[in-house]
């Protein structure tokens, strides 16, 4: 678990993805060479801060988005949120400004019209400036807990299926938490260049009442999108037949570069599987290893056999 406690303290806010796209460069050239096939590397101008990895003769992609929730900076001290964090009364931000280092609690007030408003104290920070939940990396026998499971634990996952990884594609995303915006023009890119047209988001879903811990993986049939019945039937039969654990999740909330692939111009089919954790999008993100390791377990299945 010592690359994902890593991964879980990079600072990475949507818009801010820089710091965990050069940590992913430095591990992948560290590491490449001891994976089972060394895979063709795509980055910088024209990709902006995403990375493409292709592995041998590719007919699946795996994504597995780089940012996470957080703060901006706006004025006297004010934030406004990036994606949907938790906005409890004394989480601990942290961040960079030119004056130096920012650690300082998340404070509500209201003003006369009732309208609340999220600040932090201590020293003006400089307007712009981003911030982010302070990592508490926790590890027990059964479960890792820490801010930004969602998404570094897609991450690990993709990390993970690249050590065996024959055939595929890995599309590292930007921007997932606030809208998106990269997964078209990567999936563009794969689509045109390699003929792939199936994809399997490498994302963290929540625990609900349907979805529990300790399992099995989730494969989601829907949430806010709906992919093609098809195909989820397809990787459904395929998790049957592996005699891996899994569970089925319907919402009809969330979503993840699933829904950006569905939006964009290409004839993607995609599939949204992930350990379930709990308290998202807080500073205690939470999730079981039994879970974890179904994850992955699934995704060098699915990789081999789709």
């Amino acid at each position: 678990m010592e690359l994902l406690k890593t991964l879980c303290h990079i600072e990475a806010p949507s818009g801010s993805e820089q710091n965990m796209t050069e940590f992913l460069l430095d591990y992948i050239k560290s590491n490449q060479d001891s994976w089972k096939v060394k895979p063709e590397l795509f980055y910088g101008d024209g990709f902006q801060d995403c990375i493409v990895l292709v592995f041998g003769k590719p007919t699946t992609a795996i994504f597995a988005h780089l940012d996470s929730i957080g703060y901006t900076v706006k004025y006297n001290n004010e934030v406004v949120k990036i994606g949907g964090p938790s906005t409890k009364e004394g989480i601990v931000l942290v961040g960079q400004d030119s004056q130096g280092r920012i650690e300082e609690k998340l404070q509500h007030k209201t003003d006369k019209d009732g309208n609340k408003t999220l600040f932090i104290g201590g020293r003006e920070v400089e307007r712009g400036t981003t911030l982010t939940f302070k990592a508490d990396f926790r590890e027990t026998d059964d479960y890792v807990q820490c801010c930004y499971m969602d998404n570094r634990l897609g991450v690990w996952n993709a990390l993970k299926v690249a050590e065996k990884l024959e055939n595929g594609i890995i599309c590292f995303s930007a921007w997932e938490e606030h809208g998106g915006g990269s997964v078209g023009y990567l999936a563009k890119f794969i689509y045109e260049k390699y003929e792939v047209k199936q994809a399997l988001i490498s994302d963290i879903t929540w625990v609900t009442k349907g979805v529990e811990h300790a399992k099995g993986v989730a494969i989601s049939i829907r949430d806010s999108g709906i992919p093609r019945r098809t195909y989820i039937n397809r990787i459904i039969d395929l998790a049957k037949a592996s005699n891996i654990p899994f569970q089925l999740e319907v919402e009809n909330a969330g979503g993840s570069d699933g829904n950006a692939l569905q939006r964009s111009p290409f004839p993607f089919d995609w599939c949204f599987i992930g350990a379930p954790e709990d308290f998202v999008h807080t500073p205690d993100e939470k999730v079981h290893k039994s879970d974890i390791e179904s994850m992955t377990q699934m995704y060098d299945y699915l990789m081999i056999n789709l």
